[in-house]
C-alpha cells in the first residue's frame, strides 16, 4: 500500500509487491546480461558446425538424390520412364541370350545338338519368333474426362479393370488366337496382368489407358468367341450407358506384325517348408 504523509513531506514507501528494492544494488543484472552474452558468443558456432555435419551427412546418405522425394502425380511420366528403364533391361537380355546360344552352337556334342534343336522347335509356341499375320485389334479405356467428372457413378465403373482384359485375352485365345500382344508386348504363357493403381502392370512394367490387345488369327472365329463371352457383353454394355462410356473398340485387321517375347523365360516357384 501507498504510504501518505502531511503537506511538504515525500513519499518515501512503496506499493506492497514491488519486485525492486530501493535499496538493491545495482550490478548484478549487468553482470547476468554479460554472461548471457557470453553464452551465445559460445553457443552459437557449435549450433552452426552441428548443422553443417548434419547437412554432410544428409548429402551423402542421400548420393544426389531426393531423401524425401514427392509422390509421383504425373502416372504418364513415371511411365514413361519406367517403359525406357525396361527396354533397356530388354536389350540386355537379348544380348545375354544370344551370347548363350553363340556360345551353345559350338559345342559339338550329340546330345547338345538334339536338345538345340527340341529348343529351336519349342520357340514358336512358346512365343520367342515374331509373327505376322492378319487378326483382330481390341482397345479398351477409361471413360472420358468430363464423364468421371460429372458421374455420380462408382469410379469403379468408370475406368478397365484387369479382369476386363483377361476376359478379352481368354476370348481371343478361345477364338484360335495364334498370338497376341498387350500394349506392344508379346503375350505368352507366364504373362501377368495386374492392377496398380489406376495402372495396369504388364511383366513388370506399368502401362496406362487406352489398353490395346491384338490377336494374329482368324478374325471370324475370335469375333465369335469374344461375342459369347458374358464378361465382356457386360462390359460393352456398360460402354452403351452413357454415365459409365467405359471404351470399347474392335477392328478387324488385314496384318499385324508381332515381335518374339524378349523378357526372362525362367520360372519362379514356391519350395515346400522343409525341403531343399
Amino acid at each position: 500500500m501507498v504510504a501518505r504523509v502531511g503537506a511538504g513531506a515525500s513519499v518515501v514507501a512503496v506499493s506492497e509487491g514491488s519486485h525492486v528494492s530501493p535499496d538493491a544494488p545495482t550490478g548484478g543484472g549487468a553482470g547476468a546480461r554479460l554472461r548471457q552474452l557470453r553464452g551465445w558468443r559460445l553457443g552459437t558456432p557449435l549450433i552452426l558446425l552441428g548443422c553443417g555435419a548434419l547437412l554432410v551427412t544428409s548429402a551423402a546418405d542421400s548420393g544426389g538424390t531426393d531423401l524425401r522425394p514427392e509422390r509421383y502425380t504425373d502416372l504418364a511420366s513415371l511411365t514413361a520412364q519406367e517403359s525406357r528403364e525396361y527396354a533397356q533391361l530388354e536389350d540386355r537380355v537379348s544380348e545375354l541370350t544370344g551370347d548363350v546360344e553363340r556360345l551353345t552352337t559350338q559345342v559339338g556334342s550329340g546330345e547338345a545338338t538334339r536338345y538345340q534343336e527340341q529348343v529351336e522347335e519349342l520357340k514358336g509356341p512358346a512365343g520367342l519368333r515374331p509373327v505376322a499375320g492378319e487378326g483382330v485389334t481390341i482397345t479398351l479405356s477409361d471413360a472420358p474426362e468430363e464423364v468421371i467428372n460429372n458421374s455420380s457413378r462408382d469410379l469403379n465403373d468408370l475406368v478397365v479393370h484387369q479382369q476386363d482384359i483377361q476376359a478379352v485375352v481368354n476370348a481371343l485365345w478361345q477364338g484360335g488366337a495364334e498370338a497376341m500382344t498387350i500394349q506392344g508386348q508379346r503375350v505368352i504363357t507366364t504373362t501377368g496382368i495386374k492392377c496398380e493403381g489406376n495402372a495396369v502392370m504388364l511383366q513388370g512394367v506399368a502401362y496406362a489407358q487406352p489398353y490395346v490387345i491384338s490377336a494374329v488369327g482368324n478374325p471370324a472365329a475370335m469375333e465369335a468367341a469374344v461375342a459369347q463371352n458374358d464378361w465382356i457383353a457386360g462390359y460393352r454394355a456398360a460402354a452403351a450407358v452413357p454415365d459409365i462410356s467405359v471404351g470399347w473398340d474392335m477392328q478387324d485387321e488385314e496384318r499385324l506384325e508381332m515381335p518374339a517375347y524378349s523378357g526372362l523365360t525362367d520360372l519362379q516357384y514356391a519350395e515346400p517348408l522343409g525341403q531343399s
